[in-house]
């Protein structure tokens, strides 16, 4: 989901900062207390995203300033119902080693006291576990102020984690073993790996090798001068100038609004230039064997506006039918190498501008991952794992037996494959099957499964050092969404998931029985 960073923080009252100091806070009517030394800020509670496979205690993930910040709810630690929030409720960012944002209802103040006055916690009736408490403080006002041990807290809600400052063992699984390796790449010889997308409900496709990634329609497109029709303009892409093809106009198709459905499919077209093409939607992934594909006969690739298709894909037994483009011969002609000469031009002519230009305003490193969404959270795998990405067919095939999150199998091109719901294998609730979800298919310890996700909605490259460890909130959050992605400029973060963590050893042997 989109995330807006921290606008408001709210630092403690500007006092001298001592051993004896203290933030007091409350929670359901109860007066708390944190060491003054560990809490870094006071802040709002910010825009979330939820975890999959974390503590119940935690609220999810904050964009603090650049910075991943795990917000936890002390109200869930103390088996207290949840409320909403207030202009009160505020969050403590305090650190033992990694911070952790703290919701309250309230932040009171920051007062002193001697150690003298501190009494042990089974002085009292305290309403919450006495073992998360270093001791009370009897006001003399006659309240009664409860000191939290956070360092117990932590390692409580967070054991087996490295939050709780124990290493855990979070080693994913093996890779395949040379035989299996082999066997893949001979495979992938008799295969085409193709991106399919939707142009007035017609499927094309183009080869993935082609296809740098998939993004959203920009805001803005600066209209380059005599173009041809086809010919949208140039948009900006991370500082670079693309230009913009309309596969309507190409193909002689009328012009629609644009809707929240279209993509701009990002084709390489080698020495460093590349194109977006627009279309209606983006579908799937395809792998199609090579005799599946049938080259137009040259009567028809030569002229009748057929120049651009270089085969037609046979799927469904006929039914349905794929034309692959040929992005090499589609651009080659001169109204594109204008529009890219245009596009290389005015490039140049913005650097010339840039008065001081240092290495970091070189390209820096990225990762290609595959976006997908659980619900209003964005979650993306490494392109690389991603075998094909298929529609969910109207039934599956359910097998006795299997394991719950196992949904059923489904033939994949005369292949049996399982299909696992992700929401399952993440602990998070079932919605209806609709349009719009999809099934990605993964080679898991050698053998391709298949997992349902709510929608597939770009392919995107995400600078590396945008890319950081995600806290380890449990070891099956940290085994399987061990980093994420801190896009602070989109106001987006995105959890990346390790496909080959997915499944346990036990559960891939249950699922192979």
């Amino acid at each position: 989901m989109s995330f807006d960073e921290v606008v408001s923080t709210e630092e403690a009252p500007e006092i001298e900062t001592s051993d004896n100091q203290f933030v007091t806070f409350s929670v359901e009517g109860e007066v708390f207390a944190a060491p003054m030394a560990p809490v870094q800020e006071i802040i709002r509670v910010p825009g979330l995203a939820q975890v999959p496979l974390a503590p119940p205690s935690l609220l999810g993930l904050a964009n603090l300033r650049g910075r991943i910040l795990p917000i936890v709810n002390l109200r869930r630690i103390f088996g207290l119902a949840d409320v909403s929030d207030t202009d009160a409720t505020r969050a403590l960012v305090i650190n033992l080693g990694t911070p952790l944002g703290f919701v309250v209802d309230r932040v009171a103040s920051v007062i002193a006291v001697d150690q003298a006055d501190i009494e042990p916690a089974s002085s009292i009736g305290a309403s919450v576990d006495a073992r998360l408490l270093t001791g009370v403080v009897k006001m003399a006002n006659g309240e009664i102020v409860m000191i939290l041990d956070f360092a117990e807290l932590i390692a409580r809600e967070f054991a087996g984690t490295a939050i709780d400052g124990r290493q855990a063992n979070l080693v994913a699984s093996s890779d395949l073993d040379p035989s299996e390796e082999a066997a893949e790449e001979e495979r992938d010889t008799d295969e085409m790996q193709l991106v399919s997308f939707k142009v007035e409900k017609q499927e094309y496709a183009a080869d993935i090798a082609a296809v740098q990634e998939i993004v959203q329609m920009p805001e803005r497109v600066v209209a380059i001068p005599n173009a041809p029709v086809h010919v949208l303009g140039l948009m900006t892409l991370r500082e670079r100038l693309l230009p913009l093809v309309s596969l309507r106009a190409l193909l002689g198709l009328a012009e629609t609004d644009e809707d929240e459905t279209q993509r701009i499919i990002v084709l390489g077209l080698g020495e460093g230039q590349a194109v977006g093409v627009v279309a209606d939607s983006v579908d799937e992934v395809l792998r199609v064997s090579r005799q599946q594909a049938d080259t137009l006969p040259k009567i028809l690739s030569g002229r009748g506006g057929l120049e651009e298709i270089s085969a037609v894909c046979r799927l469904d037994g006929g039914k349905r039918l794929v034309s692959v483009l040929d992005t090499n011969r589609m651009f080659a002609n001169a109204d594109m190498k204008n529009a890219l000469a245009t596009a290389t031009e005015m490039e140049r002519d913005m650097h010339d501008a840039d008065f001081e230009v240092d290495d970091h305003d070189a390209p820096e490193d990225e990762e290609q991952v595959v976006v997908f969404r659980l619900g209003s959270e964005e979650f993306g795998v490494p392109i690389a794992a991603v075998h094909e990405i298929v529609r969910v067919p109207e039934s599956l095939t359910r097998v006795p037996k299997a394991p719950t999150f196992v949904v059923g199998v489904i033939n994949l091109r005369g292949a049996v494959l399982p299909v696992i719901d992700q929401r399952r294998r993440l602990d998070l609730d079932d919605i209806e099957r609709n349009d719009r979800q999809r099934i990605m298919v993964y080679a898991l310890n050698g053998k391709r499964t298949g997992f349902i996700v709510d929608s597939v909605t770009e392919v995107l490259k995400i600078p590396r050092n945008a890319i950081e460890p995600s806290p380890k909130l449990s070891l099956d959050q940290h085994r399987i969404l061990g980093r994420v992605a801190n896009l602070e400029k989109q106001k987006r973060m995105i959890m990346l998931m390790d496909p080959d963590a997915l499944l346990t050893e036990t559960e891939l042997a249950d699922l192979e029985a």
